[in-house]
């Protein structure tokens, strides 16, 4: 007798292969390019950054989930090691293996387990931790190790001031300081975080998400677009004071934000109106940090803060539902 049986499920009925796993491992594949050239320019103290980073994150994961929310553990998905990789990225090269596990905890255990794990965050966890840091431990984390090919060194690095820092001093006083040329920036030769140094493996990492549509062009386009029209204008306005925009966009943590972490599905608009939106602020918030704040660096606050505003421009930017009006 043929078998006529007829199977009902929920939707979707039709899947388009992607998952959080393909998407998780997907960007920590397109951070390859500029792991590399951190262990090419920071060499030791990169891998142990790095290696203890996700090792951190991953077991507070592990123990929060088992022991205090009493689930099972997801680990497989890999959201908790790009956490790891992306707060290691935001973090100095000889940073002491007890700061990290401090800024572990605080990236996994107040900005992801506290809101109910992935999907349920408001703000991104690998910023929530560097943001922690950097309020908690304000001299380390900017104590930045000088780039060397192939150094073998960790805590006792020389270091030196950053591209970031210098632009703050010129606009304070107007003093002409000495700024690397395009080459070093565009290749990794400039002080930094370990993950933010070389723009060219950046936008490498940028045209795989790209390509694999893993992110869309929306966030990370106006975030930059909106960096270069300000600080621009800021630049022809005052030249002595403002350096041209060109250095904003490939120092700091620029480019390193606005494609892998304002990116984050979670904590990031649904609309591509909304994204428009949300880049834009974050923009014109780095901006005003960089040129007005007491930090050199506003990329981190800027996503922070949009973050908190996500929900409301998802709620101005929500989709017409199918024949309404």
């Amino acid at each position: 007798m043929e078998n006529n049986s007829l199977y009902i499920s929920p939707s979707p009925h039709i899947h388009g292969g992607d998952s959080i796993s393909r998407n998780m491992y997907g960007v920590l594949i397109a951070l390859i390019p500029a792991f590399l050239v951190s262990l090419y320019f920071f060499g030791l103290g990169s891998l142990i950054v790095t290696a203890n980073s996700i090792i951190f994150c991953a077991f507070f994961e592990y123990v929060i989930a088992k022991y205090i929310l009493k689930r099972k553990p997801t680990l497989y998905d890999g959201s908790a090691i790009l956490t790891g990789a992306l707060l290691a990225f935001n973090l100095p090269s000889n940073l002491p293996v007890w700061i990290i596990a401090i800024g572990a905890l605080a990236a996994i255990g107040i900005g992801k387990m506290s809101f109910g794990g992935l999907g349920n965050n408001i703000f991104n966890p690998a910023l929530t931790g560097r943001i922690f840091l950097l309020i908690s431990f304000p001299a380390q984390m900017t104590t930045w190790p000088v780039p060397k090919a192939f150094p073998m060194t960790y805590v006792d690095a020389q270091t030196g001031a950053t591209v970031l820092s210098q632009m703050k001093i010129m606009a304070k006083s107007g003093t002409a300081v000495d700024l690397p040329n395009y080459g070093n920036m565009l290749f990794g030769n400039m002080g930094g975080s370990l993950g933010e140094i070389c723009a060219i493996a950046l936008l490498l990492g940028f045209v795989y998400l790209l390509a694999k549509k893993i992110i869309t062009w929306h966030i990370p386009v106006a975030i930059l677009g909106t960096v270069f029209v300000f600080t621009g204008i800021m630049w022809l306005v005052n030249p002595v004071h403002y350096v041209n925009p060109i250095y904003h966009l490939l120092s700091g943590g620029l480019l390193l934000g606005a494609i892998f972490m304002a990116t984050d599905y979670v904590t990031s608009p649904v609309t591509k109106k909304g994204m428009i939106i949300y880049g834009v602020g974050i923009g014109v918030l780095t901006t005003l940090i960089r040129l007005f704040g007491s930090y050199p660096e506003g990329m981190s606050f800027a996503i922070f803060i949009m973050n908190g505003v996500t929900p409301l421009i998802n709620v101005f930017c929500k989709p017409k539902r199918f024949g309404g009006k």
